[in-house]
């Protein structure tokens, strides 16, 4: 097969024909965003797991470009978000249909002739089910599946940044999603945004905790977001973007070369 020469340009599904991805598929990284359309509090976007997570994936995909051939997918734009669904403004996918789409979607890439597949998930809710969905699939066919959220692939450059001062990471719809939305969509976050006083700095390991633990009616309870959205500003989503994208494109490298 015939080398594609690198560039900085990443390749998008969407605009190629399928002589063109047939004939890259055997070499390149194909990366699927997965996101969710959500609430967000009474102040963010419902598009803003599907936003951030389409933007991270693509810059991410055109730094790599250099030195790897990698297509990006057209993103997900519906998660697993059957706990937002009692505040309104929400679509969502039951447990058990979103793994299945995101099996069946990774085995049509599969189909297609991809052997290297990177999900990139964007949204807490589907964190497992993408994991699964990866390891599933890479049972089933002669593949490599990779699947993390880009929060878990940055942790430590986030950490690094400060990303977890004075709020959660990646938390819910609080400082560090307003923040990551300032820098992207300003024209569609509210200058005015709700404030919490009662604010700490998260656990820089609350993502690698030793156990889950759920409580029926929290969600409810924070009212839909998970610390201080008025503390967000564009200049820390600017950092943290350029932090979360190194560092995806350090490990779509890494994965493509099987390190």
């Amino acid at each position: 097969m015939k080398s594609t020469p690198m560039n900085s340009t990443p390749m998008l599904f969407a605009e190629m024909n399928r002589e063109a991805l047939r004939q890259i598929a055997g070499e390149a990284l194909v990366v699927l965003p997965v996101g969710a359309t959500e609430q967000h509090g009474p102040h963010l976007p419902t598009g803003t797991d599907y936003f951030t997570v389409e933007h991270l994936a693509r810059e991410a995909a055109r730094e790599a470009a250099a030195e790897i051939p990698v297509v990006v997918a057209p993103a997900l734009p519906y998660g697993s978000s059957d706990h937002h669904l009692i505040f309104g403004g929400t679509l969502s996918l039951s447990t058990a249909t979103y793994y299945q789409v995101l099996r069946e979607l990774t085995l049509s890439l599969a189909e297609d002739g991809f052997r290297r597949i990177f999900l990139v998930n964007g949204h807490g809710g589907n964190h497992e089910l993408a994991q699964l969905a990866a390891r599933d699939v890479a049972l089933a066919r002669d593949v490599r599946v990779a699947a993390g959220s880009y929060w878990n692939i940055a942790w430590d450059a986030l950490i690094a940044e400060g990303a977890h001062l004075s709020s959660r990471l990646p938390g819910h719809a609080g400082r560090f999603e307003c923040s990551m939305m300032l820098a992207l969509r300003p024209d569609i976050v509210p200058g005015e945004r709700p404030s919490r006083s009662d604010v700490t700095d998260s656990d820089p390991r609350s993502f690698h905790q030793p156990w889950r633990h759920e409580r029926h009616g929290w969600w409810r309870d924070i009212d839909g977001y998970t610390d201080s959205p008025a503390l967000g500003n564009a200049e820390e989503g600017r950092r943290y973007q350029r932090a979360i994208v190194s560092a995806l494109a350090r490990a779509f490298v890494a994965f493509h070369r099987g390190e």
